[in-house]
């Protein structure tokens, strides 16, 4: 019987001999690999990070301590180890286990993530509650290092450190978060992981003491307990964190099972806020995740034996991201002032395309969404031609400086939102869904959204000719196989394109909804005997007033449809459009998201189950016309 099937919670966990666990942390990685190699997810992380999810509920008394994961990627062991391994199976799946830490799942699971560096502040706001509602508890905060370049994690370590409460912060050094890390951050913990003097020192130390007779490993034991002490002699006194108002302990191995739990077992027993540094190996246990981590951090389904994505039967087009990537570089080529900015997704963003012939013109801030924008605000403002690469779901995080050091001062800075629309597994933290809403509102602000990836390429190039911010959204996955012209041409501002003349109802459509609706109109045409306009809504700000005006006042049926949730989106916009002009003859019916999280699913799946597929589009105009 496998150790694994022995372990309904991490009470049974607790029961293992300490010698038994290397063979579990084997297990649980096997089951991860097979299950993301199948399904898709996020491998690399949670493969570093198999000993330490086991030291932590091998030490604290879970549910009752709390385990607060930042980001999510790398809480698959943890989800196995708290009575979830017999459903693992359906992880990402439709209806299945979430990718992400998520209360509704477990009440192992304390607080649901899936944008980084949250940790900190809400493990500090759980242990002032537990001290508010007098509850015996430990929390734990586990935030990696990538995540430490976001202000959020400072802003909550500056503050804990000043509160003197129970904390700790377990803090996984793996020197990557997605890419490498970048950042003072990312090489301070490099000098005190790599230092030579300090390795050489400790080597020199343990070997000395250990071989000492009889006594040598309880002396070894002290000076451990001594490493504060021991370090200040090596290192320059007074760490950032220890500044901070941590009491600092590591660097520790973060694959050393027996180490990990002594360590535990000692801070458990401390007072106050407490940092372990624990450093890992990213893919940890699988020789193609060890060797290329950032391929391997979110992956879609593979072969176990070869470490490769399945052979696509036929070439597929070109991807919405590598469009952007080389388009970008293109117009870097043709114009000086180009530069290419993302938080800590070049790969995934394609900005890294730029980087390989530009080197010196694309940065790299992090995750550090906020940063990057208002860095960018900064460059347009003396003249420079920023675009700034970020998922739409991650841009969120940075709505103040876009409204604020952007638009305010009207500034050219082209916003470029991958995965924009729902984006599959990843599910509601990972979704595009808000961008049309939170975007729209703000004045000076023009928004863009492609039918397919040729006309990606001419909105970017159009960015170049308008002054002040845009905004260009764009889906995830691959484009539609169009044509892509050699020539970038401009797109006049605020103009729409009639793609289908109708006669009965006009469709409105923004960006990946344009192509089903195309579908749609053809077969309510043959099949319904209804003749559908088709209007590719390409700016959804400003609008093609004209050709709006004359779709209100020619059809009794308007439809619009758009990837975005209804409230504030496109949608609304063509409402208020009809309130201003005092159009009251034609009929409205918007289409998008509904007021409610989308869980995960494939895309597919999602754009059925909303309504947002040519069947979808096809009922939503025949249901309005019974």
């Amino acid at each position: 019987m496998k150790l694994l099937e022995k372990i309904k919670d991490p009470v049974d966990l607790r029961a293992l001999k300490i010698e038994d666990l290397p063979h579990l942390a084997t297990e649980i990685r096997s089951l991860i690999i097979e299950t993301v190699a199948r399904n898709g997810g996020h491998l690399a992380s949670s493969l570093g990070v198999v000993e330490l999810t086991i030291a932590l509920h091998y030490v604290f008394a879970t549910p009752r301590d709390l385990l607060v994961w930042d980001v999510g990627h790398q809480a698959y062991a943890h989800k196995i180890l708290t009575g979830r391994a017999e459903y693992f199976s359906t992880l990402r799946q439709a209806g299945g286990m979430s990718g992400f830490p998520k209360r509704e799942e477990s009440e192992y699971d304390t607080f649901n993530v899936g944008h980084s560096s949250t940790s900190i502040s809400a493990a500090l706001g759980m242990a002032l509650a537990a001290e508010h509602l007098k509850k015996r508890q430990r929390t734990v905060a586990i935030i990696g290092d990538g995540s430490m370049t976001a202000g959020l994690a400072f802003e909550a370590l500056n503050h804990a450190g000043s509160m003197d409460r129970d904390l700790i912060v377990v803090l996984n050094d793996n020197e990557m978060s997605i890419s490498p890390n970048v950042g003072a951050m990312s090489a301070y913990l490099n000098r005190i992981l790599t230092g030579s003097t300090v390795n050489r020192l400790r080597h020199d130390v343990k070997s000395v003491l250990t071989n000492i007779p009889k006594v040598g490993d309880s002396v070894f034991k002290m000076v451990k307990r001594a490493e504060e002490s021991f370090k200040g002699f090596v290192i320059p006194v007074g760490t950032i964190f220890e500044d901070l108002g941590f009491q600092y302990v590591g660097p520790m191995p973060g694959h050393d099972l027996a180490t990990l739990i002594e360590t535990f077992d000692n801070i458990n027993h401390l007072e106050g806020p407490i940092l372990l540094h624990v450093v890992t190996k990213k893919g940890k246990g699988y020789g193609p995740a060890e060797a290329d981590p950032a391929l391997f951090h979110g992956i879609a389904p593979f072969d176990v034996a070869s470490g490769r994505k399945p052979l696509p039967v036929k070439k597929s087009p070109p991807s919405y991201t590598s469009v952007f990537g080389r388009t970008l570089t293109a117009l870097a080529v043709q114009d000086e002032r180009v530069i290419g900015i993302t938080a800590a997704m070049p790969a995934g963003t394609g900005v890294e395309m730029m980087a390989e012939k530009f080197p010196d013109r694309v940065y790299d801030v992090g995750i550090a969404e906020q940063h990057g924008v208002t860095m960018a605000a900064g460059m347009a403002s003396r003249g420079l031609r920023p675009f700034v690469a970020i998922y739409s779901t991650f841009m969120q995080r940075a709505f103040d400086q876009v409204l604020h050091d952007v638009s305010l001062q009207n500034l050219p800075v082209t916003l470029c939102l991958d995965r924009a629309g729902v984006v599959g597994e990843d599910g509601p933290t990972h979704h595009g869904t808000f961008d049309l809403s939170y975007l729209r509102m703000i004045p000076n602000m023009t928004i863009m959204a492609p039918k397919d990836e040729n006309e990606l390429q001419h909105m970017l190039f159009t960015t170049l000719e308008l002054d002040g911010p845009v905004a260009i959204r764009y889906p995830r996955g691959n484009g539609l196989g169009v044509e892509m012209e050699k020539e970038f041409r401009e797109l006049p501002k605020g103009s729409w394109e009639v793609l289908r003349q109708g006669l009965d109802a006009v469709l409105l459509v923004v960006g990946s909804c344009v192509a089903p609706a195309l579908e749609a109109a053809e077969q309510l045409a043959l099949e319904d005997g209804i003749d559908c306009q088709v209007v590719n809504c390409r700016y959804v700000k400003p609008f093609d007033e004209e050709l709006l005006q004359t779709c209100l006042e020619e059809f009794k049926w308007v439809f619009t449809f758009e990837e975005n949730v209804v409230a504030g989106g496109f949608g609304g916009g063509v409402l208020e459009f009809m309130a201003a002009k005092n159009i009251w003859s034609a009929r409205i019916v918007t289409t998008g998201l509904p007021d409610r999280f989308v869980p995960h699913g494939t895309p597919d799946q999602l754009r059925h189950d909303l309504g947002l597929d040519v069947l979808g589009m096809r009922k939503r105009v025949l249901d309005s016309y019974q």
